[in-house]
């Protein structure tokens, strides 16, 4: 007999829909679908985009294109910094006035200390997108404690800081170490690095993302710190390409894998449904400030094969693919 239940519909707090600039890996319209099959009832999309979502135009543009859609909400993550690349800070009260829910530069680590704590004197919510893991937080949770003292005495608003796909042991300490000491950081996974080690990669890009997979230990401290409240959200990163890029050579294919239509069975195995709920829908609303207001139903019992040539998603390309998974989302 079929386990059915009813439950919150989930939030990515990370996605990349792709569009403006590079809808032969995808569009909002296709990646709205793969969510909606995903069992997501709102998303984040990453502002590196063609042209960058540096500006209100572009906010716009993807709340126009998304508004009219009842089963799901998008909300456009705005550039921190011009082009991504610059040090130059980007207008954040125009960009949220004109949606934007909040700031990164995702696909480019801030490592510039002075632009990090002018973004978090804003009071905005930062996601930042980690490379050198373990040193960036360290460093980042120093100047976020700095900024937070100048909160504290009037001179700026409260800083708010999640960090984007953590995938290493060292920097899990770190951040548990932080969160010990009362300081209010959160910080996101993707199933992929509690599924897959470095030992899984192949010839080609299918399982080529960035962070890239790590060692067997990392998976493990991955499990543990979801488990432990260390980390506090499982977003999917979603990042297609066509299959002409992922199936280059590995050094030659870009980073990013599809990640919504696969992400409820994956925590599933690791994950008990009331971990899942706080991971993928109470905690993301709480982080953003917004309100849950859709359910889903899923299937606790169906067993099924990952077949990525049925995924609404424009990228039929996965490392999940033929894999067989238990936990299926059914309207």
């Amino acid at each position: 007999m079929a386990k059915i239940k009813t439950i919150p519909a989930f939030i990515d707090m990370h996605v990349h829909f792709r569009e403006p600039g590079f809808e032969e890996k995808e569009t909002i319209e296709t990646g709205m679908a793969a969510a909606t099959a995903g069992g997501f009832g709102a998303v984040c999309v990453m502002p590196n985009t063609r042209p960058v979502a540096d500006n209100p135009d572009v906010i716009s543009f993807i709340r126009e294109l998304t508004k009219k859609n009842r089963k799901i909400d998008v909300f456009p993550v705005a550039a921190v910094t011009k082009n991504l690349v610059s040090t130059e800070l980007n207008d954040f009260q125009s960009l949220k006035n004109a949606g934007a829910i909040a700031f990164s530069n995702d696909g480019m680590p801030i490592l510039d200390r002075n632009v990090f704590k002018n973004a978090l004197r804003s009071g905005e919510l930062i996601l930042s997108h980690l490379e050198d893991e373990k040193n960036e937080v360290i460093w980042q949770i120093d100047v976020f404690k700095e900024v937070l003292n100048e909160a504290k005495q009037g001179l700026c608003k409260m800083p708010k800081l999640h960090f984007c796909h953590i995938s290493t042991s060292d920097a899990l300490n770190c951040i548990k170490n932080a969160k010990k000491q009362g300081i209010q950081v959160t910080c996101e996974t993707a199933p992929h690095y509690f599924t897959f080690t470095k030992n899984d990669v192949t010839s080609t890009g299918v399982f080529k993302m960035n962070p890239p997979l790590r060692e067997e230990a990392d998976r493990e401290a991955v499990i543990e710190a979801l488990k432990d409240g260390t980390i506090d959200v499982i977003a999917t990163d979603h990042a297609p390409h066509t299959a002409k890029e992922k199936l280059m050579p590995y050094s030659a294919s870009p980073n990013g894998i599809t990640g919504l239509e696969t992400a409820f069975p994956l925590a599933l195995n690791v994950l008990t449904l009331d971990e899942i709920i706080e991971k993928m829908s109470y905690n993301p609303a709480k982080i953003l400030g917004i309100e849950n207001k859709r359910e889903i139903k899923v299937d606790l019992d169906a067993e099924w094969i990952v077949k990525p040539a049925e995924f609404k998603s424009k990228c039929k390309i996965s490392p999940y693919e033929n894999m067989k998974v238990r936990g299926k989302v059914i309207c």
